[in-house]
C-alpha cells in the first residue's frame, strides 16, 4: 500500500471518484510516476463482501443519499429519489456494470454530421472520431480481457441466450452472439473465469469480471504513488486568483472537513455528482459554477433510450442461470432513419431475480396479469433495448437549494424527458423485441418501462469550441486549464454501445495526456 500524501502536497493529482474513469486514470498516472489521492465517497467492498442477494447487495453498494427528480419520465414518478443505480464503493460502477463493452460505430462519434438537424435535440460531433480512439480502445479492451476481441473466445450461451438467439436468427438477424464482455471466458490477468453464477450487477464474487475495484486500483496503490481515501465525500474545488483550481475539501470518515492540495484536478463522479461538484463549487470569480462559461455544465444529460421486453414460453427457461447480459443482437444498432428515427439500438438478454423483476415489472400493480407474470418466472426470458438517446439542454442536473445532504449541500435535481425521438425508438424496439419471442413461440409477450438504472452521460460535454460545451478532445476544461473531467459526463453524444468501454479508453489517453503535459510543465 502506498504512504498517505501529506494535505499541504500540492504535487499531487487529485481524483474525485474512483470508477471506470477515475479508477483507471488514478492507475494509469501511478504506473507512469505520479503522484495520485483519490477520494471516493464510498467504502471499500471486495468480491468476498459481494453479497449475491438483489436487495441486500442494493443496500451495501448504491448511492442512496438524497437526489431529487423531474420531468416526464417514469423515473421522477416511481423512483424519484433514485434516478439511477449507482455504485458508491472503491471501484464505483465497475462493481455493478454487466461487462458489455463495445466499441462506438464511426459514425457515433459525429452524430450532427451523420444526422443532420433533429428538432429539439443539442446533437453536436465529438472533437474526435474512431480513428484517433482505435489504438485506446485496443488498450482497454486489452485491460478489460473483453471476450472477442484480442483472440479471446466468447462466453458460453445460458437457456436465456439460446431463446434469444433462435428468435433473433429466425427473423434474419446476423450479429448474434454472446456479446464482447469484460467477464474472463478463460482465465487472464491472475482472474478467474466466469462460473455463471447470475448475479453479475450484485459484484462479481469470482473477480471473473472486471472491476476497478479488485483490478486497477490495488494495482495503483502496490506502485506506492496511489492513495485512496475511502469514505470521503468532496464538497467543492478550490481555486485561486488566476482561476487556476488548487485543491478540494472533502469530509472524511469522522465527517470532518479537510483540505487536499493539488496540482491537477480530475473529477469522475458520474453524470450527477460531477456537475453537482462543479455547481456547487460556484465563487465569485466563477458565479455559475466551475467551467461554466458556456452554461452547459448540467445539461445535455442522457441515459440511453432503454426498456426490456420479457416473454413467457409452455417449458421452464430459467433466464437467471448464467451471464446476465451474454448475449446481442447488434443488427439494429446501424443509423437507418426509413426506421423513423435516427440512430441505433442493441438488443441485449438480461434476467432480474425475482425480488427485483415484482420492484420493476409495474410498480404498484398488484393486479391478474402481474401476479400471472409472477407465477411464469420459471418460464419467462427477458432482453434489454439500449440505443442512443438524444441530447436535449432542458435534460439536466441541477442544484436543489431545498433539499440538502447530511454534509448541509445541495443535492443534485434531475430532470429528464424523452425525446420524440427516443420514444419512436423504444417503440419500434418493443415491437422487435416481441418479435423475436414470437417467432419460436411465446405464448405471452410483455414490454416493460425503462428501470431507473441505467447508464448517465453528458452533463460536462465535451466540444471542440468552449462555448458548446464543458471540457476539450482530452476532457480538460475549456475554462480552466488544471480542471479535468474523467467519466462518462464529458460524452458528447451517448452512441447507442454500452459505454463503460469508451470512458476507460478515454481515462486510459487522458493519463497519457496528462502525464506528457506535466513533465513537459504545461500542466
Amino acid at each position: 500500500m502506498s504512504a498517505p500524501f501529506d494535505l499541504n502536497d500540492d504535487t499531487v493529482v487529485v481524483i474525485i471518484g474512483t470508477g471506470a474513469g477515475g479508477g483507471v486514470l488514478a492507475n494509469e498516472l501511478a504506473q507512469k510516476g505520479v503522484s495520485v489521492v483519490a477520494l471516493e465517497a464510498g467504502g471499500r467492498y471486495l468480491p468476498d463482501d459481494y453479497i449475491n442477494d438483489e436487495w441486500d447487495s442494493f443496500g451495501q453498494l448504491a448511492w442512496t443519499d438524497p437526489r431529487t427528480t423531474s420531468g416526464d419520465w417514469r423515473v421522477a414518478k416511481d423512483f424519484s429519489g433514485l434516478p439511477a443505480w449507482i455504485v458508491k464503493a472503491v471501484g464505483g460502477t465497475t462493481i455493478h456494470w454487466a461487462g458489455a463493452s463495445l466499441r462506438f460505430q464511426e459514425h457515433e462519434w459525429k452524430a450532427k454530421t451523420a444526422y443532420g438537424d433533429v428538432l429539439g435535440a443539442n446533437l453536436l460531433d465529438w472533437p474526435i472520431d474512431a480513428a484517433e480512439m482505435a489504438p485506446w480502445y485496443d488498450l482497454a479492451e486489452d485491460k478489460l480481457k473483453v471476450t472477442r476481441t484480442g483472440g479471446r473466445d466468447g462466453l458460453p450461451g445460458n437457456n436465456n441466450f439460446k431463446v434469444f438467439e433462435a428468435g433473433a436468427k429466425a427473423l434474419g438477424y446476423e450479429e448474434v452472439h454472446t456479446g464482447r464482455m469484460a467477464i474472463n471466458s478463460a482465465e487472464y490477468d491472475d482472474r478467474l473465469p466466469c462460473q455463471q453464477t447470475g448475479f453479475c450487477f450484485q459484484g462479481c464474487k469470482w473477480g471473473a469480471k472486471w472491476s476497478a475495484a479488485y483490478t486497477d486500483i490495488p494495482r495503483g496503490e502496490a506502485t506506492g504513488n496511489l492513495e485512496v481515501r475511502d469514505n470521503s465525500h468532496v464538497a467543492r474545488i478550490l481555486h485561486d486568483d488566476s482561476g487556476k483550481v488548487t485543491g478540494v475539501e472533502y469530509f472524511d470518515k469522522d465527517g470532518n472537513l479537510q483540505l487536499q492540495k493539488a496540482r491537477i484536478v480530475c473529477v469522475a463522479g458520474n453524470s450527477f455528482e460531477s456537475p453537482r461538484l462543479l455547481l456547487n463549487s460556484a465563487s465569485p470569480m466563477f458565479p455559475d459554477g466551475l467551467a461554466n462559461s458556456s452554461g452547459q455544465v448540467g445539461r445535455n444529460y442522457m441515459r440511453h433510450m432503454t426498456g426490456s421486453v420479457y416473454a413467457v414460453f409452455d417449458k421452464p427457461v430459467r433466464m437467471w442461470r448464467g451471464t446476465t447480459m451474454a448475449g446481442i443482437v447488434q443488427d439494429e444498432a446501424r443509423h437507418d432513419p426509413s426506421r423513423g428515427f435516427v440512430g441505433g439500438f442493441e438488443l441485449e438478454t438480461l434476467s432480474l431475480g425475482l425480488p427485483f423483476m415484482a420492484a420493476f415489472l409495474d410498480p404498484g400493480a398488484w393486479g391478474r396479469e402481474f401476479t400471472s407474470a409472477l407465477d411464469e418466472y420459471e418460464n419467462m426470458a427477458g432482453l434489454w433495448i439500449v440505443g442512443e438517446d438524444m441530447p436535449q439542454e432542458t435534460n439536466r442536473v441541477t442544484l436543489n437549494h431545498d433539499v440538502k445532504d447530511r454534509w448541509g449541500l445541495p443535492v443534485a435535481n434531475v430532470n429528464f424527458s424523452d425525446h420524440p425521438n427516443d420514444r419512436a425508438m423504444r417503440d419500434y424496439a418493443y415491437r422487435k423485441g416481441a418479435e423475436i419471442y414470437d417467432a419460436v413461440g411465446a405464448t405471452r409477450t410483455f414490454p416493460t418501462p425503462p428501470y431507473p438504472s441505467t447508464h448517465n452521460l453528458g452533463t460536462n460535454r465535451m466540444s471542440e469550441k468552449a462555448r458548446d460545451g464543458v471540457v476539450n478532445k482530452w476532457g480538460q476544461t475549456h475554462d480552466i486549464a488544471n480542471l479535468f473531467i474523467s467519466d462518462g459526463s464529458q460524452f458528447t453524444t451517448g452512441a447507442a454501445e454500452n459505454p463503460t468501454l469508451t470512458i476507460v479508453a478515454l481515462a486510459i489517453r487522458q493519463a497519457d495526456h496528462i502525464a506528457r503535459q506535466m513533465s513537459s510543465g504545461e500542466l
